[in-house]
């Protein structure tokens, strides 16, 4: 790992403060960057993460793939974690934190709107960021494409009832351009991209390819962050309380859910490079998924919009702390 790499927890955290005070400062321009977008997928930060996740496409061998069913273990633990544990674990804290714990300091139907927000984070796990926590604890690319299609797929016709049922609402409109779009900018595209790349240069230009292109992988995630927090600076600042608030059980879900993926590899003795991205797949969320259902059903300065966004803005932090977790302890979960 290389000088810049071994210290990105400082360059996210200043990446952080930087976009807290841009949004503060440029406001008039972070307001324009977040109109462009469609199906609610904001195309500036999809250009960035399609930066990040380009390096590691590019590794993917499709003639490896057929020999991940030999290694079904990794992808049914993704599965458990993903859809019979995660979106009830979450709705199960949001009740407890703000209907017991929170009460006296927000009021029941911003409770119930709150954790209506928690519960769309909870059952919408990640699809595009994956491929950069993978390539960061080594995991290997091939089978973190397939755990990602899997998943896809499962969310297409699972993400619906799972979260009527939770919300009590039996008329969840799925907003499916976001979804399939989502899909397309952050996988589709930049698989083909990676695919014809690998196709048309020998072995030695590739590799020299992929050490080039690492930083960039990177910069590309200082960058977003940069982004998130600057769009969301004035919510930060008016609703710091609130952000706390909601920030408290999104916390112990993510550390929670990581920690059984964990002990779930550990039991399976998976190796190093299936696990981290097996563990971090569940921990991680879809959070344009999340958000643009929250808008469409709850409004877009709901409760449920506003749990969505605290989400984005502690998944970065909070992930790098899981890679860090995941690299040292590399040799110890088989």
């Amino acid at each position: 790992m290389g000088r810049f790499e071994r210290y990105l927890s400082l360059w996210v955290a200043l990446s952080i403060i930087a976009g807290m005070l841009l949004g503060n400062l440029f406001s008039g321009l972070f307001n324009f960057i977040a109109t462009v977008e469609y199906a609610h997928v904001n195309l500036i930060v999809a250009v960035l993460i399609w930066i990040m996740i380009y390096p590691m496409m590019v590794q993917i061998d499709f003639n490896a793939i057929k020999e991940v069913k030999r290694r079904p273990k990794g992808l049914l633990l993704t599965i458990a974690i993903n859809w019979l544990i995660k979106p009830f674990t979450m709705a199960l804290l949001g009740s407890l934190f703000f209907y017991v714990l929170f009460s006296r300091w927000v009021d029941p139907h911003q409770a119930a709107s709150y954790v209506a927000g928690m519960i769309l984070l909870g059952a919408a796990p990640c699809t595009a960021m994956v491929f950069i926590w993978s390539q960061m604890t080594k995991g290997d690319p091939n089978y973190t494409l397939v755990q990602v299609a899997i998943n896809d797929l499962i969310m297409v016709v699972a993400f619906a009832p799972i979260t009527a049922l939770l919300l009590g609402i039996s008329d969840i409109v799925i907003p499916w351009q976001t979804l399939l779009s989502s899909v397309i900018l952050y996988v589709v595209l930049p698989l083909a991209a990676g695919a014809v790349t690998r196709a048309r240069l020998p072995k030695a230009r590739l590799n020299q390819l992929c050490a080039r292109l690492k930083p960039w992988s990177i910069i590309g995630l200082l960058a977003t962050v940069v982004i998130l927090f600057a769009l969301q600076a004035q919510t930060i600042i008016n609703n710091p309380l609130i952000i706390i608030l909601i920030a408290i059980p999104l916390l112990i879900q993510t550390y929670g859910i990581f920690g059984l993926g964990y002990i779930g590899a550990k039991l399976l003795k998976l190796p190093h490079k299936i696990a981290a991205p097996a563990c971090l797949i569940g921990t991680s969320n879809f959070f344009e998924l999340a958000v643009a259902v929250a808008v469409s059903l709850f409004g877009l300065h709901s409760g449920a919009a506003l749990a969505t966004v605290v989400g984005v803005l502690i998944e970065v932090p909070v992930m790098l702390s899981l890679v860090g977790f995941l690299n040292r302890k590399n040799h110890s979960l088989t």
